[in-house]
C-alpha cells in the first residue's frame, strides 16, 4: 500500500538515492582522496626522488605541480568559454523586415 506521504517522497526531486550523491559518501571520498595524496607525498620520505631539473626532486613537487596544472587548465577553459560564448539567439534566424 502506498500512502500519500510515500507518493510525495518519491516525487520529491531532492530525494537522491544515488550513492554518489549522498553527503556521507562525498565526505568519505574526500577523506580517501586526501589520504591517497598524503600517502603519495609521504612515500617521498622513504624513497629518495632524484629530480632531473633539481626542483622536481623537492618533497611534494608532483602534488603541487599537478594541482597547479589542473588549476591552470580550469582557468584556461573558463577564459576560452567566455571568449567563444555566443548570444542565446545566435542560431535563430534573423528576422527580415
Amino acid at each position: 500500500m502506498n500512502s500519500d506521504n510515500d507518493r510525495n517522497e518519491s516525487m520529491n526531486p531532492n530525494n537522491d538515492d544515488a550513492w554518489l550523491a549522498r553527503p556521507s559518501t562525498i565526505r568519505l571520498l574526500w577523506r580517501v582522496f586526501a589520504g591517497v595524496l598524503a600517502v603519495s607525498v609521504a612515500v617521498q620520505l622513504l624513497f629518495k626522488v632524484k629530480g632531473y631539473f633539481g626542483v622536481d626532486g623537492w618533497l611534494g613537487f608532483g602534488a603541487v605541480f599537478g594541482f597547479l596544472s589542473c588549476l591552470a587548465m580550469v582557468l584556461f577553459a573558463k577564459a576560452l568559454g567566455w571568449f567563444l560564448k555566443r548570444d542565446e539567439d545566435y542560431y535563430r534566424e534573423q528576422e527580415r523586415d
